[in-house]
């Protein structure tokens, strides 16, 4: 071999794709590369031209424009470009210039052709960007059987249904008759919103509401049957199913077909498909009969996370669960509150914000909450017991592992316990005169959830906040002006830019520089369609059928967020495992090549997104 080949094959088996090739099929590639020159400013390939070749950057740099003339990328020693052509008809689809005076290496199209045929390592790498990152993130979603099942496949038979006009008797003589534990309860007459199930009725209720209490076998169904219950549509998932049951405490879930109940799915359906780890905790947290019992528990959630991790569980799955459970220890803590302190002088709703309310929570979280007070709440006389109430939930979070907010966002600061009237007032100031600053210190607050007492207050909120926001050009410019202060770690040449604060010297925090920033600007083009989902899968779901999105780009926006959240989510496992404290810094050495290039392309859609909402929401209509 020639010395010239010799120094190609030394440089190209240092980068992606060619590094893992076997040593015969890069001595093949070097004998094969032509060498090409271009000065700075020169233009390398035209949109619409034809393209036989695979580039290869040498040494120097090189621009990558999209048709319209915006630019698309930069590219450094090592990066390959052209192979967007070559895989779509031979004709230039991002125009290339040198940046500066550049040497290229060029690999001809049989050869490019070839080595896609033989290596799908090699071909899984020159496809389209999106197109890798969706494989990657199907590759995730494939392996867990609770993402991919939908409660329709749990269903084993009809549903035993009764009139809501029925009696308890003739209630468990059907369910006698059927030999099942539960029956819906129909309407004859449904609503005005078209519900046709009016209630459920279970053993558990025949037993604890008829029989304990001594009523009459006449006593009207309609009378101790659950009303109003919880139930699920045929096409959601398994995994929702089971985070329904925990969060509401049930164990029977109505599947509906189009309104129209298709059958009850109960808890043990799901065991078939759970291995009963978040259950477990959350019913540890229910049984807690004091803060003590409640730490003990708490050391279980880190083993859970880990568990749900080795089981190929997504992201939309961990942080749901986990979600689940800090709801279930903020609920838990307020009723041995109350059985401390004495029933509330006044009704109150507990919030959950921020990533608990998105059911996006990981174990590397700290606390934000507040309270909504009913409006007969008078400081004076009832604001010792609500302050008191706050500190015992505040505390007892901190002392189960949810830090406290550093920002001072929770219901111990006066600030955030406010009566219903007051919260809507500050929704509707934040809204109507929004400036940066006011929308920086409060944008968590479009996050929320009511997690205990009168929830229905915090759904009148989100109600308020969807209807208002969308109607207020402002206000979306100031938030998505906001949503633009985090930018991905991704540097000139597309390398990765390090954090510089000290304690994680040359580290990338993902959540800071990848799954918030993403959460920050689904969340305004969620408001601008009007969307009350809380959930930004939920919310970009909403956005895509809005249509406000390029073409693809809604897809492209869900693979990066999974993406980006699962590399976070699968290094903080690694880091409980080996003993460490988990956190949202990764040191790229520590990615492996998969997550490298993945990541670049997950930033990449990140940085292409944050660009088209500064182009949505002009900054300057903010006033």
């Amino acid at each position: 071999m020639e010395v010239e080949q010799l120094e190609i094959l030394g440089f190209i088996r240092r980068f992606a794709p060619f590094e893992g090739l076997p040593e015969e099929t890069l001595a093949r590639v070097a004998g094969q590369v032509e060498i090409a020159y271009y000065r700075a400013g020169s233009p390398i390939l035209n949109y619409g031209d034809e393209v036989h070749d695979l580039y290869l950057v040498r040494s120097g740099a090189v621009e990558i424009y999209r048709r319209s003339g915006e630019l698309y990328n930069r590219l450094s020693e090592g990066s390959l470009f052209g192979q967007m052509g070559l895989l779509m008809n031979n004709r230039v689809r991002l125009p290339a210039r040198a940046l500066e005076d550049t040497l290229l290496y060029c690999l001809p199209e049989a050869l490019f052709h070839t080595l896609c045929a033989e290596f799908e390592s090699f071909a899984d790498f020159v496809e389209v960007d999106s197109s890798r990152l969706r494989q990657a993130v199907s590759r995730q979603e494939g392996a867990n059987e609770l993402m991919t099942s939908s409660v329709r496949e749990l269903i084993t038979r009809e549903p035993v249904t009764i009139s809501l006009s029925a009696t308890v008797q003739e209630a468990a003589q059907r369910m006698t008759e059927e030999g099942v534990s539960s029956i819906l309860v129909l309407d004859p007459a449904p609503r005005d919103d078209g519900a046709l199930v009016a209630g459920i009725l279970t053993d558990r209720d025949l037993r604890t509401r008829v029989l304990a209490a001594g009523l009459a076998l006449q006593t009207p169904v309609a009378q101790v049957m659950s009303a109003d219950p919880v139930a699920l549509e045929s096409g959601q998932f398994v995994f929702e199913a089971m985070l329904a049951m925990l969060r509401h405490n049930l164990h029977h879930l109505p599947v509906l077909h189009r309104g129209r109940p298709i059958g009850v799915i109960a808890l043990s359906d799901l065991m078939r498909h759970e291995s009963r780890n978040s259950l477990f905790v959350v019913r540890h947290i229910f049984r807690a009969q004091s803060l003590e019992e409640l730490i003990g528990v708490a050391g279980e959630v880190k083993a859970c996370f880990v568990r749900m991790v080795n089981e190929d569980a997504n992201s939309r799955m961990i942080g749901s669960a986990m979600a689940v459970i800090g709801r279930s220890f903020k609920q838990r803590l307020l009723e041995l509150a109350e059985a401390e302190l004495g029933p509330p002088p006044v009704p109150y709703c507990f919030l959950a914000l921020g990533s608990m309310a998105r059911d996006e929570q990981l174990i590397v979280t700290d606390q934000d909450n507040a309270l909504i007070l009913d409006n007969r709440y008078h400081a004076g006389v009832h604001g010792d017991y609500f302050a008191a109430l706050a500190e015992r939930v505040c505390d007892g979070l901190a002392a189960c592992g949810y830090s406290y907010c550093k920002g001072g966002i929770m219901a111990t600061n006066p600030r955030w316990r406010l009566t219903r009237r007051q919260w809507e007032q500050c929704f509707t100031d934040w809204i109507d005169n929004p400036s940066p600053q006011s929308l920086l210190d409060s944008s968590i607050f479009f996050d929320l959830d009511g997690v205990f007492g009168k929830t229905e207050w915090a759904d009148q909120l989100n109600a308020l906040i969807a209807r208002r926001a969308r109607q207020h050009p402002r206000f979306l410019a100031s938030l998505a002006r906001n949503a633009l202060n985090r930018t991905p770690p991704l540097g000139f040449f597309k390398e990765f830019v390090m954090e510089q604060d000290g304690k994680h010297n040359n580290s990338i925090n993902l959540k800071r520089r990848g799954t918030a920033p993403l959460a920050d600007l689904i969340r305004v083009h969620a408001l601008a369609v009007g969307s009350r989902a809380q959930n930004s899968f939920e919310r970009l779901k909403d956005v895509i059928e809005a249509g406000i999105l390029p073409k693809g780009r809604g897809p492209d926006l869900r693979d990066a967020m999974e993406f980006i959240a699962m590399v976070r989510i699968r290094h903080q496992a690694l880091d409980l495992v080996a003993g460490r404290e988990p956190d949202n810094n990764i040191e790229p050495e520590h990615l492996s090549d998969f997550e490298r290039r993945n990541l670049k392309d997950a930033f990449q859609i990140l940085s292409h997104a944050q660009k088209f909402l500064k182009f949505r929401y002009q900054p300057n209509r903010a006033g």
